[in-house]
């Protein structure tokens, strides 16, 4: 039985500092190379002692990020693959709530580049796992799963990036007819 230790408030409160910090000063100058350890804790209040009891480095830090919030992500498509109440359009709705909810973050995670292939390994999961659940038998000419969950994470990724102005609910409908086929 092993016992659970409780994570101190202080190094939870630092770690969220730290990374909010990486996450503004990413969105003002987008240049990986451009950030340093002085600056993040700079503008988190901290010093850079207490940065590197947390993280080896700027690369540990963004790592850690784009873990933290692919987890999340792979929790939240685990959910609604798995949710019996919801139709598939509300489910594709509320995966792209949560996307629209943490954009800024994800924004910043496409540049490292790490964070792309994540999404699209877990798209591709949903992508499988739609097509074993499927009733019907799929033709052999049926699309590629790399290429049907690659065309997803673009369409996701252009909506982030440039087509905000429409609603998850609009393009969960559009992406809906897309694939229902």
């Amino acid at each position: 039985m092993s016992i659970s230790k409780k994570e101190d408030p202080r190094t939870i409160r630092s770690r969220d500092m730290f990374k909010q910090a990486v996450i503004a000063l990413l969105c003002e100058d987008p240049i990986i190379p451009n950030l340093t350890v002085q600056k993040i804790a700079a503008r988190a209040g901290l010093n850079r002692t207490t940065f590197y009891l947390h993280y080896q480095d700027i690369q540990d830090l963004l790592t850690q990020i784009t873990d933290e919030i692919s987890n999340e992500l792979s929790n939240k498509i685990f959910a609604l693959k798995h949710a019996k109440d919801l139709s598939e359009k509300q489910q594709l709705t509320q995966l792209l709530d949560y996307l629209y909810i943490h954009r800024s973050h994800l924004l910043i995670l496409f540049k490292t580049n790490q964070f792309e292939e994540k999404l699209f390994s877990l798209l591709k999961k949903l992508v499988e796992t739609r097509r074993k659940n499927t009733q019907k038998e799929l033709p052999d000419d049926y699309v590629d799963i790399d290429i049907k969950t690659a065309s997803l994470a673009g369409i996701i990724i252009w909506w982030l990036r440039q087509g905000l102005h429409f609603s998850s609910d609009y393009m969960a409908n559009q992406i809906y007819l897309m694939y229902r086929v």
